[in-house]
């Protein structure tokens, strides 16, 4: 990037967080994630992964998953999720990482399979998927945030007073309503511990991409 996320930005909150959600294809023989594993390990290389593109979050969770359970997946890249998630349905593909508020739906509908939730607990929205902890895979912990940014340099009072007004309508109990029914939960933050969660997740996720030997495209 020509920027640095972690220093050209001035962290004013995150607002909310969801998990990412392995699902798949309903006719792809696994019920579960060990069924998923097993699978993957009987036929090393063939078991297609979407992405929504080199380097998206999706890919990464997927990265850590193929290292974690010793397994070799074959990534295949979408620009964007939402032809990620029509391939996979359309049995193209055979399984995604995907954010939780983008295949709800199509889960409740039983067009997609939802194996595991990459959080250490289960989400109201599909209170019967299994946690990563539940499924046996305790370290696959993928939580994604949707925060606000302003320019570096704000004045500190006007970053004080645009939290606040975050803070404020974000925890306001039709907003977490809202944003409950989608499948995300509002979690503010002060700009401190903002800028802690953008830091951290860059570091993590560097990691991630330099052991896999990743390259943007």
């Amino acid at each position: 990037l020509p920027y640095d996320p972690t220093r050209d930005f001035a962290p004013l909150s995150n607002v909310i967080n969801f998990p990412n959600i392995l699902v798949v294809n309903p006719h792809l023989p696994a019920k579960n994630l060990a069924e998923l594993v097993a699978l993957a390990r009987a036929k090393p290389g063939q078991l297609s992964f979407a992405t929504s593109g080199i380097g998206s979050t999706n890919h990464l969770t997927g990265v850590v998953f193929q290292s974690l359970e010793k397994v070799r997946i074959n990534f295949v890249p979408y620009k964007g999720g939402g032809p990620a998630v029509t391939d996979l349905m359309g049995g193209h593909v055979d399984t995604l990482f995907a954010t939780m508020p983008s295949v709800v739906p199509f889960v409740k509908s039983g067009k997609l399979r939802a194996l595991v939730v990459t959080d250490n607990k289960r989400w109201a929205a599909l209170p019967d998927v299994p946690s990563a902890k539940e499924a046996g895979v305790a370290s696959l912990l993928v939580i994604t945030w949707n925060g606000v940014l302003a320019p570096a340099g704000l004045p500190e009072a006007i970053v004080a007073k645009l939290n606040a007004d975050i803070v404020a309508v974000a925890n306001q109990a039709d907003t977490k309503e809202r944003m409950k029914a989608q499948a995300a939960e509002v979690a503010t933050t002060t700009p401190g511990e903002f800028a802690t969660m953008l830091r951290n997740d860059f570091a993590k996720w560097s990691k991630v991409i330099k052991e896999a030997g990743l390259r943007a495209e």
